[in-house]
Formats: C-alpha cells, structure tokens, sequence
C-alpha cells in the first residue's frame, strides 16, 4: 500500500480488502469492469482462493481475462458473463469479501451503468453469502444520473440494516470536487 492510503476510496478499499482477505479465502469482485480488482482479489487470495468475478459487459470480460492470463491466475478466477444480480446461481458457501466498483466501465461506453435494482438486489445476495466478520465493499460512483439514483437507493437500504447484524460505515472525501467516488463498507457481525 502506498503511502497516499487515505487519497481516494479506491485505495482506502484495498487496505480493508487486505485486512480482511487471507490466502484461500473465496471472493467477489461485483463489477469486473476492466479486470484491475479482480487481479488485485486474486494475489490476495492466492492460490488456493476463489474470485468470482461478474460483468454484464462482454468487453469487460474479455479485457479481465487478457489481465487474468497474463498474469497466470486463471485457475484461481471464475469469470462470469452475467449481472452481479445473480451471484448466487454461481456461488456456494461463504465468502469473505464482496466488492462492488459502481458506475460504468472506464473507457467504454458510459450509457452502460449499474443500476439502483441490480445493485441493490446483488448487495441482498451479498450479505446473504458473507461469513461472519466478512465484508462488503461498495465504491460508489454518483457523478452521473444513474449513480446519483444508486446513491440514494444503497444509502435508504443500508442505513436500515440490522445493527446487531452488521456495522455499515460510509466515507467521502468533503473537500474535494466533481463528486468523488463514496465508499460503504458493511461488515457482517
């Protein structure tokens, strides 16, 4: 970790992920997008771990497994072609770590984005398949319309999360502009 850990909530989620990810565990990466978390969730988890990684875009699949291959990680990562929405048609057991990078996918075509009902439906399944102690991480990005309704629809659902449950945090940089990225990290009591 560098030492601009507290720079952005890109950074300040990787330093939770390295925290509560040990070698074996197994892990989601929510949105693929260009295959940067899924690389990063699978050193982590190593070689006896899982990623399960899921994108609705073809391309963001395709640029995730030239990223994946290259660097030999294949066996330890899942790809899927598919709406994170439906997780749990492809997972069983319980993980330790769901991260979700909201938004649309850089680079690409910024009318594909996340959406409020999908988000909120995957964020249900999430809570549902992490283990005790184990974490979901959401980077929230709302400098478009789509996000800025996906703000609003995570913040209502997860502020009425059972606190004897869970511990819900939500952090976002006050003094900087154009709608920095907000991150909410729940974790499973």
């Amino acid at each position: 970790m560098n030492e601009n850990y507290f720079n952005n909530a890109v950074n300040i989620a990787k330093g939770i992920c390295m925290r509560k990810i040990d070698k074996g565990d197994i892990v989601v990466d929510a949105t693929m997008g260009n295959g940067n978390d899924t690389v990063f969730l699978a050193e982590l988890a190593g070689n006896s771990g899982k990623v399960y990684a899921f994108d609705v875009q073809e391309k963001a699949v395709k640029n995730t497994e030239e990223k994946i291959n290259e660097k030999g990680f294949s066996k330890r990562v899942e790809l899927i072609n598919d709406g994170h929405e439906n997780m749990d048609k492809y997972i069983s057991g319980k993980v330790s770590l769901v991260m979700f990078n909201l938004g649309y996918l850089p680079k690409a075509e910024h009318t594909i984005t996340t959406k409020a009902d999908t988000t909120l439906a995957a964020l249900k399944k999430s809570l549902d398949l992490i283990k005790k102690g184990g974490v979901v991480i959401l980077i929230v990005y709302y400098g478009h319309e789509d996000g800025k309704i996906e703000k609003i629809a995570l913040e209502e659902y997860i502020k009425n999360l059972d606190q004897k449950k869970y511990n819900a945090v939500k952090m976002s940089f006050i003094n900087q502009i154009h709608n920095p990225p907000m991150l909410i990290v729940i974790e499973k009591r």
